[in-house]
């Protein structure tokens, strides 16, 4: 993916205008820089305003909407539901890494196919479908492991993260936390609180 972005300018009346060769576009030819790894930037003509990944979102739906979507059901609601949610940010960052994680896969793959088949692009259709045919309950058991081991793993850091607040607020007197304005969680050996402190006898 080149540095330097290549500007395209979104019209009041949805035309798309490629700045880099200076004629209109479509969005199926967006998704064609986007698949040539051409590193983009979509802006309002009039408000200047960056769009980008309203088109994005745009593409995706449209493929969302084909014949084979992508995201299912419960993905979907999943990801709904993380908006607007303390995690929202740390769940992005997740995606994003399983993305990258999933795409060094498919490259080593594909450069595995190059040792074999050189750069010959029929060749590589041919073997790839022949791989995919037979080979698919393999990569989806691998695939599948692989996703249990990295939710489990975003479980585990969500646990500890909610761990830490509850050990850092415990200290305030907040509601609900151990320390928390009584005296459970206290050690055995620890002064009793002045709310629980017995009056001495004047006796």
């Amino acid at each position: 993916m080149t540095d330097e972005k290549r500007v395209i300018k979104k019209y009041p009346n949805r035309r798309l205008y490629d700045t880099a060769t200076s004629c209109y576009i479509t969005l199926d030819d967006v998704k064609k820089l986007v698949l040539e790894n051409i590193t983009i930037q979509i802006v309002d003509a009039k408000t200047h305003e960056d769009i980008t990944r309203s088109v994005l979102l745009q593409i995706i739906l449209e493929e969302e909407s084909g014949g084979v979507p992508m995201f299912t059901y419960d993905v979907l609601t999943q990801i709904i539901r993380f908006y607007g949610h303390a995690m929202q940010g740390l769940m992005g960052n997740y995606l994003e890494k399983n993305l990258q994680i999933f795409t060094q896969m498919q490259e080593r793959l594909q450069e595995q196919t190059k040792a074999v088949y050189g750069d010959n692009p029929i060749a590589n259709t041919h073997m790839w479908g022949d791989f995919l045919k037979f080979q698919a309950p393999a990569m989806q058991g691998m695939l599948t492991s692989y996703l249990e081991q990295s939710t489990n793993m975003f479980v585990d850091m969500q646990q500890q993260m909610q761990d830490r607040a509850r050990n850092l607020f415990s200290g305030f007197g907040f509601p609900g936390y151990p320390n928390g304005g009584d005296d459970e969680g206290k050690p055995a050996d620890a002064p009793p609180s002045a709310t629980t402190a017995k009056t001495p006898n004047k006796n």
